[in-house]
């Protein structure tokens, strides 16, 4: 007796319109760097309107695309003062490039069309994947509706709370607007401010409302709304996934050493915190260990900071936030992988463990690839620099060339004196920051399908270090 199998066959010919309905032309990383170009060259040619401009004059080109990319890169670098050079529409449209470049532009759409009750094909859902860095198409249309509720909610939080001190100090209209353009500059990890003459946040370092409710907002954006997701349920530690885990853990671990890092480096620099009271060194050192974290804003002049502390800050910048949040930089869970990676070699073990579950080999490369890509990019872009901008110290270049790969923000002081050459690389390095080196490779290279082989050579050995 022979059992056939009950399912029905599907005839050829369905299965190839099955397959020209659903396949992407276009691989869901190139989509995806294809609609960032698009928002920024979008937003370069608003910004160039006279209306934009408070003198009604038309602004040039390469700083308005130097304005548009910092704003939807979410990084914060300018090269006209914000507060004083764009009218209220140029305001406006910096701030909904914030929005969009800090949600990510597939994330904005998709909202809408659920808005108005459109169904999400598969192919959305797939870019959906990509943009919120998830590992399957599972449940991305459950978490873009999070997404979406989430930023409502925290930046209306921050508006309000900012609104308490921004006010009493602008006025109603002045005051509510200067409130909700910078919660959304906040979460979003932008740090673009309207304060004027590029001195961010500085006029209120002492003022614990704004210092505290800017931090808490910088905090929630870099975390990801993955993470926000699985701490929003209430659930024992335990029972968190293993990435946010991981993100809660490094998170931590970065702020504390960041904060107990300024806080003794600075403690007597009479150019920063030294004369401060204990209570103020306190909440700026706490200020200055969330923000290099890809926000941008800061209550202390950087240029002033000793050069042990803008070291720190530049390996703060490089690291960045974490994956699926509006930070940028190689990630926490990069750097984490990386430890936990050291760890195990110095243990001798193979496997590379935490909290009881064993990191994937893929994982681990990925990390790799991340770092060693990001650092050569660092890397060449400022030896760029240093030669077109021969002026300029060494310092100031490379701390420049950091931050806008950590889609920052924070300067030494010399974004507005950049060259033409060198704005457009700052640029390139601020679009690369924000997208990921490893999204911008997978754009640029072949399809992982014609790149499987079934050939695989023998094993070699290599002696390392």
């Amino acid at each position: 007796m022979t059992l056939q199998n009950s399912r029905p066959k599907i005839p050829r010919r369905k299965i190839t319109e099955i397959e020209r309905r659903f396949k992407t032309p276009m691989k869901p990383a190139q989509i995806l760097v294809l609609s960032f170009a698009g928002v920024i060259l979008m937003g370069a040619f608003l910004l160039m309107l006279p209306i934009s401009t408070i003198d009604g004059i038309s602004t040039p080109f390469v700083d308005a695309l130097f304005t548009s990319t910092s704003a939807v890169c979410v990084t914060g670098l300018v090269v006209v003062d914000t507060g004083t050079y764009w009218s209220t529409f140029g305001k406006t449209v910096i701030m909904m490039l914030i929005q969009i470049g800090g949600l990510g532009f597939m994330t904005m759409t998709t909202s809408v069309a659920i808005i108005m009750g459109k169904k999400i094909g598969l192919k959305n859902r797939m870019l959906m994947q990509e943009a919120l860095n998830q590992f399957s198409i599972a449940g991305v249309i459950r978490l873009t509706k999070y997404v979406l509720m989430a930023t409502i909610l925290i930046e209306s939080i921050g508006a309000i709370l900012l609104s308490i001190r921004f006010i009493p100090e602008f006025g109603w209209l002045k005051g509510i607007y200067y409130s909700i353009f910078h919660a959304v500059s906040a979460f979003c990890n932008a740090g673009f401010d309207l304060m004027g003459n590029y001195q961010s946040l500085v006029p209120f370092v002492h003022d614990p409302i704004v210092n505290f409710t800017v931090m808490m907002l910088i905090i929630f954006g870099g975390l990801g709304f993955a993470v926000i997701a699985d701490i929003s349920q209430i659930k024992p530690f335990r029972k968190w996934t293993l990435h946010a885990k991981l993100v809660i853990v490094m998170t931590s671990i970065l702020l504390v050493v960041g904060f107990f890092g300024i806080l003794i480096l600075e403690y007597d620099n009479p150019s920063t915190i030294g004369n401060y009271s204990v209570g103020q060194k306190i909440m700026s050192a706490m200020f200055h260990s969330v923000t290099p974290r890809t926000a941008g804003f800061n209550t202390l002049d950087i240029a002033s900071l000793s050069m042990p502390t803008r070291l720190l800050t530049m390996v703060l910048m490089f690291i960045g936030g974490s994956p699926g949040s509006t930070a940028g930089g190689i990630k926490t869970t990069t750097f984490g992988i990386m430890i936990l990676s050291m760890i195990a070699t110095f243990k001798g073990t193979d496997d590379i463990n935490f909290r009881h579950r064993r990191i994937a080999k893929d994982s681990v490369n990925k990390a790799l690839a991340v770092i060693f890509i990001s650092m050569f990019l660092i890397v060449f872009i400022t030896f760029l620099l240093t030669v077109f901008e021969s002026d300029k110290s060494m310092e100031a270049v490379m701390f420049e060339a950091i931050s806008a790969f950590g889609t920052v923000g924070l300067s030494m002081g010399i974004t507005p004196f950049l060259s033409v050459v060198g704005r457009l690389l700052i640029i390139l390095l601020m679009f690369f920051g924000r997208l990921g080196p490893l999204t911008i490779v997978i754009a640029i290279s072949r399809n992982a399908s014609q790149n499987r082989t079934l050939l695989r050579y023998p094993e070699g050995k290599i002696i390392i270090g």
